[in-house]
């Protein structure tokens, strides 16, 4: 197993997530405690130290399993993460009572990490706000020794994650960002890289497999990436891409069987980055992969000034080819319950003239009913 240093800690360079954990029946709730168990030995055996969980996975069960199965292992041989459930605004009043009971739920007196969940366009002011006394109270547990590392975790534009590092930026030892080589571009997790850089906070890794997406390519894109690595599989290069960024310290996997965590044991057997030509031919896959579904939107903002409505047409844009290319997913929805009503994709009135302006010649009207139709659907 390969490791990262962070501060005085040794951490796999793998990281167990228990968001995607193996159910009984296909019931989400359900988790196969047995298989888990067995997971997290081999995981053990073979180096893996970081396990992440949090509130809402798998129905509320996820932190009362890991926690159970990690119960078999001394505390100082693994390290815990899980995260305060920002991403409902219900929670925002009850940072202690949740607190109290994650502690409880994981049977641990701390929590090596410890994160606000998701800062995003939909929950950044209420994170901010101070009459929650979120901040304080993950502050006074940090000085008390029940939260070892504070950090954060985002979904949120590069804008929303700037108003968080600007308020909490010099307390925060770490962040967690949906990152892989699709998103480096279609996402902007380019830019995210630098501003973290900037507040010198290292990278966790979510979703590094895009949900399983970057998992099987197509032939015409695999076969491309076999002739520079005949004996890498294609997670492994979505893994390799990641190993090739010096800001990562953890990538997480949300690995559901005992054959996935096997194969990506085997993959941070080893470190092995891609040069230059690796990452191009790499990165050009990901371009071909997103144009073959996403508006060529450059943001050139032609279409606002001629928007009756007044819409942010390349924002809602942007949402709409990640819930085309996702094949639907939180991350949109999300973004725009952050949107007036009047100012989501419903409210466009179909009158064509953005696109009379438009270089690219995209059919935005449309684009904004099917939008629409599709958060409606």
């Amino acid at each position: 197993m390969i490791y990262k240093e962070f501060q005085d800690l040794k951490l796999s360079a793998l990281g167990m997530g228990a968001m995607r954990l193996p159910v009984i029946d296909g019931d989400d709730a359900r988790i196969d405690e047995n298989a888990v168990s067995e997971m997290v030995s081999y995981a053990m055996e073979h180096g893996i130290n970081y396990y992440d969980t949090a509130w809402g996975y798998h129905n509320g069960n996820s932190e009362r399993v890991m926690g159970k199965v990690l119960s078999d292992y001394s505390r100082g041989s693994y390290y815990l993460a899980t995260k305060f459930p920002g991403y409902d605004l219900s929670n925002m009043d009850k940072v202690e009572e949740i607190f109290e009971q994650q502690l409880e739920k994981c049977g641990v007196d701390y929590f090596d990490f410890y994160l606000f969940h998701n800062v995003c366009e939909m929950n950044i002011d209420a994170y901010l706000n101070e009459t929650y006394g979120i901040f304080s109270y993950l502050m006074e547990q940090k000085e008390k020794g029940r939260i070892r590392h504070l950090g954060f975790s985002a979904h949120g534009s590069c804008e929303v994650m700037k108003r968080f590092l600007e308020a909490y930026g010099e307390h925060m030892e770490f962040c967690q960002i949906q990152l892989n080589y699709l998103d480096w571009s279609f996402q902007n997790a380019k830019d995210k890289i630098e501003l973290l850089n900037q507040y010198r906070i290292p990278v966790w890794v979510m979703e590094p497999l895009r949900g399983g997406r970057l998992a099987a390519l197509s032939e015409e894109h695999a076969s491309i990436l076999h002739a520079l690595r005949p004996d890498e599989d294609m997670p492994a290069w979505a893994f390799r891409f990641l190993q090739t960024l010096p800001e990562v310290t953890v990538v997480l996997s949300g690995m559901s069987s005992f054959e996935q965590l096997q194969e990506n044991i085997r993959t941070f057997e080893t470190h092995k980055p891609l040069d230059e030509k690796e990452m191009d031919a790499l990165l050009h896959a990901a371009d071909r992969m997103v144009k073959g579904i996403a508006l060529p939107c450059t943001g050139c903002r032609y279409c606002t000034s001629h928007c009756p409505q007044e819409l942010d047409i390349p924002s809602l844009l942007e949402l709409y080819n990640e819930h085309c290319f996702t094949g639907g997913g939180f991350i949109a929805p999300m973004a725009l319950m952050a949107v007036p009503e009047e100012k989501q994709p419903q409210a466009c009135v179909g009158c064509r003239s953005c696109e009379e302006v438009c270089p690219q010649q995209i059919k935005i009207s449309a684009a904004m009913a099917d939008f629409a139709a599709k958060l409606n659907g």
